[in-house]
């Protein structure tokens, strides 16, 4: 079943290729949008208690030049059990009345709630790609390629001026695909230190990716990211993984070059227990609390001084052979993944060493990045305690610290500060 609060008046989108052959089939908004509609916030909602905090947020939000939409897809499987089909039913209710009484002219929330996914696909990646799918929809019926796309939890909050820096950083930034925005769990918590040791995780990896000399490190938060619509279309959309998705569609979309990061606002991700997904924030918390400790532990630094020992190669690659003696890590990993054969075919490829370059980052991208530190991780750099990885990430950057929240509280300064440009 189908529930919307808009009754279905006519099709309107015109042919499209993306919407034809990779959108979810179904169309569910049928009223035509604002002619200078710019900005929709795509929120996937599931067994969701608190939506209506998460509205309210947003609905409070300084108010952009565009008018904005908000596409919420409340969603389960065919196979929901009772307890989560009357939560579902009952945020439906709530956020329907919501709607109500807060939609204004320039500022309107779509409410869907599909409870028949077939089970095999349903999870927050195929939520995702339905509220992104229909965002296509709305923005090609008036013909804007550019519209932005924003990504939201339905457990998360924002900054006031959200819209309006989301609206401007796009403006001033005309050939940006995407960017991932700038975020910070609440640390005034349950199991606080669970989420400043998750956090310090997510910052660590990007700034040990960027120090490597890694052009497309950038934080992969789902509810933190926003992309045009062109660019969601020519990269195939979102995926449908149960987790994991946020990563994995960024990392499409980062090469497309001139990615950007919005660290002008701020999102704020709930820090809460759930068991919605296998990792990530919420099953992390739960861990936690359930005992388990690798929180406080994280990649080894060798691992990513390794990989900045073989990016400073590169530029060698396109005039010769590699004759360079790199870390046994290193050399180890390149065995896996038939190296000698695509340097070679990346070459052909390629008329110049910038080419080369460009050519090079898309086939060692952020998934073959992952894989070899986790490649290192398990055959020869084990995992060191969160402190000592660090102190070793913050002496690069010319700070210290006294303990782990005075850590977090650095990395967030010099997050917040930092332009990373991904050509």
């Amino acid at each position: 079943m189908h529930l919307s609060r808009h009754r279905i008046l006519r099709t309107y989108i015109m042919p499209n290729l993306f919407l034809n052959r990779y959108a979810y089939p179904n169309q569910f908004i049928t009223d035509k949008p604002h002619q200078n509609l710019n900005i929709i916030i795509s929120i996937p909602c599931f067994n969701e208690p608190n939506l209506i905090l998460t509205l309210n947020s947003l609905h409070q939000c300084e108010r952009p030049n565009c008018p904005v939409e908000i596409i919420v897809v409340i969603n389960e499987p065919e196979n929901a059990n009772a307890e989560v089909s009357r939560q579902n039913q009952a945020t439906f209710e709530d956020a329907t009345h919501w709607v109500s009484e807060n939609d204004s002219d320039n500022f309107i929330t779509h409410i869907i709630y599909i409870n028949d996914l077939p089970a095999k696909h349903a999870g927050v990646g195929l939520a995702r790609k339905i509220a992104m799918d229909e965002a296509v929809r709305r923005f090609e019926s008036i013909d804007n390629q550019s519209g932005i796309i924003a990504c939201f939890d339905a457990d998360s909050a924002c900054d006031k001026n959200y819209l309006i820096e989301l609206e401007k950083h796009f403006q001033e930034n005309p050939k940006n695909p995407g960017c991932s925005i700038y975020f910070e769990h609440p640390l005034d918590v349950e199991n606080s230190d669970a989420i400043i040791y998750y956090e310090l995780f997510l910052r660590y990896y990007v700034n040990a990716l960027r120090h490597a000399g890694f052009p497309y490190a950038y934080e992969t938060i789902g509810s933190s990211m926003a992309v045009r619509s062109w660019a969601y279309q020519k990269q195939g959309g979102m995926n449908r993984r149960k987790a994991g998705e946020d990563f994995y569609f960024l990392h499409r979309i980062i090469p497309l070059g001139h990615f950007t990061e919005l660290n002008s606002t701020r999102i704020i991700p709930s820090p809460r227990t759930s068991d919605r997904v296998p990792f990530g924030t919420g099953r992390s918390m739960m861990d936690w609390k359930s005992g388990n400790k690798d929180l406080t532990k994280t990649y080894n630094p060798q691992t990513f001084e390794d990989l900045k020992l073989f990016f400073d190669c590169i530029k060698n690659f396109y005039e010769s052979p590699p004759t360079d003696v790199f870390p046994d890590a290193i050399t180890g990993f390149l065995t896996t993944i038939n190296f000698t054969n695509e340097l070679d075919r990346i070459k052909k490829q390629s008329t110049s060493p910038s080419l080369f370059r460009k050519h090079f980052f898309h086939w060692f991208d952020g998934f073959k990045v992952l894989k070899f530190v986790h490649f290192a991780r398990d055959k020869y750099h084990p995992q060191i305690e969160m402190s000592a990885a660090i102190e070793w990430v913050l002496k690069i950057k010319g700070d210290g610290f006294k303990n782990l929240t005075e850590a977090l509280m650095q990395l967030r300064k010099h997050d917040k500060a930092s332009f990373h440009d991904s050509n």
